[in-house]
């Protein structure tokens, strides 16, 4: 109830500031709206649309909800209690709520600062990440500098890094409206860390390079442990017609040595699959139910393709992704591999409404006690654009375990079912 009326509270003081200062109207630089205009774009164009008049404000937020109808089973050891499944049953999720802070502090300089408001790995408000993002560099007052900027862009911060592309089409908490699913991918590449990423776009080709801390958090404890992570991307995306747009990248991140590398388990506000097999009746544990984490906690280096056609209203994204690495305590390297595919349909007037179907499979050495094994998810479902800012989603989800040792909770695991989800942006 404390959460309920804090999201509520949050809600009627940004519509009142949105209706006093006429915040909402602000157009900023190089930037990715959260309504509906922002679906399908990834790494913000670097074409120059909007002027500059001033410093411009803009207050933000996503709210998400759903209504779960999931079960789950599993083949539990009778004499083991940790194998054995809480009950789940109908009913709602806790309502998830961002809220996002965008300035424009300068001509072609732009802050951005989002908070989670209610997650279910936190209940209270807390930062997710921020960064500062250079299109342009014109307080230096240089023309050579000028004409590097306007193929090249900079940014710095404690942010999500843009490791692949299916970061752009999650579902971030309340961030629900760029994802044509209620859930993400089962290995969820997707962390927040302190670094910096250097971009370059020319008549359609793209590339970047980066460098970060590899954690989570800023930390200078044990550093004999701790060498610093780099990631990049290279690809081409292009409108080549008005009815058809083709995208295809290819991305690499790499760490030697961490005291905790977080790229598969960085989602610290949680998982759309409330509860899924797990023994205890909290949504906090673990929040992160549904996916899996393969642990390479210490050291990984990580591949992934996405190629990404758009058809007038037909979509065809794929994630195809190979990951190498290992924990603490592990003295070998495993590999795990990832598979998805989805599509999606949109029409009608402004592509009010679509459908949507996902496959996706992951395999390999997926922990030090589960070797050989795999898990496979298919998901199907639709939604419809209210307004802009109004989302409406429901979804068909099948996910099963395979070949997991007698002694694990997921042997013989799965969960299938429904969920609904209401998405607000702006």
């Amino acid at each position: 109830m404390k959460t309920t009326i804090k999201i509520f509270s949050v809600i009627a003081a940004i519509t009142a500031s949105l209706i006093s200062t006429g915040i909402h109207a602000q157009k900023l630089q190089y930037f990715r709206p959260y309504d509906q205009t922002g679906v399908n774009i990834f790494e913000p164009s670097k074409e120059d649309t909007v002027g500059f008049d001033g410093l411009k404000v803009k207050i933000g937020g996503n709210f998400a909800l759903q209504y779960q109808m999931i079960r789950h089973s599993n083949n539990p050891i009778p004499s083991d209690p940790a194998t054995t499944l809480v009950d789940i049953g109908d009913g709602f999720n806790l309502a998830t709520a961002n809220m996002n802070l965008d300035v424009q502090l300068e001509d072609g300089v732009r802050l951005n600062l989002t908070s989670y408001l209610s997650s279910r790995h936190h209940e209270e408000t807390w930062v997710k990440g921020g960064y500062i993002q250079f299109d342009k560099l014109a307080f230096l007052k240089s023309d050579a500098i000028n004409s590097i900027m306007e193929y090249v862009t900079l940014k710095i911060g404690h942010m999500e890094i843009n490791y692949g592309d299916s970061h752009f089409r999650r579902t971030d908490n309340g961030n629900a409206l760029y994802n044509p699913f209620v859930g993400n991918l089962i290995m969820d590449a997707f962390t927040t860390e302190i670094g910096a990423e250097v971009y370059a776009n020319y008549n359609g080709f793209l590339g970047m390079i980066a460098a970060s801390g590899g954690e989570i958090k800023g930390d200078i404890t044990n550093p004999g442990d701790r060498k610093p992570s780099y990631y990049g991307k290279i690809g081409y995306d292009k409108q080549i017609t008005d009815a058809v747009r083709v995208r295809l990248t290819g991305s690499f991140y790499s760490t030697e040595s961490s005291n905790s590398n977080t790229l598969y388990g960085g989602d610290r506000a949680g998982s759309r699959y409330y509860m899924v097999l797990t023994n205890v009746p909290d949504i906090d544990a673990p929040h992160t139910s549904g996916r899996w984490n393969p642990g390479f906690r210490d050291k990984v280096t990580t591949f992934v393709i996405n190629p990404f056609i758009k058809l007038r209203g037909l979509e065809l994204f794929g994630n195809i992704e190979s990951a190498k690495g290992r924990s603490a305590t592990e003295t070998a390297e495993r590999t795990v591999n990832q598979y998805g595919f989805d599509t999606a349909y949109r029409f009608l007037p402004r592509e009010q409404l679509f459908v949507g179907a996902r496959y996706d499979v992951v395999s390999g050495d997926l922990s030090a006690t589960v070797p050989d094994a795999s898990i496979n998810r298919l998901q199907i479902g639709g939604g419809w654009f209210v307004t802009r800012n109004l989302l409406v989603k429901a979804e068909y989800v099948d996910q099963r375990y395979v070949d997991f040792p007698d002694a694990s909770i997921f042997h013989e695991g799965e969960f299938h079912g429904a969920i609904v989800e209401a998405v607000i942006g702006f």
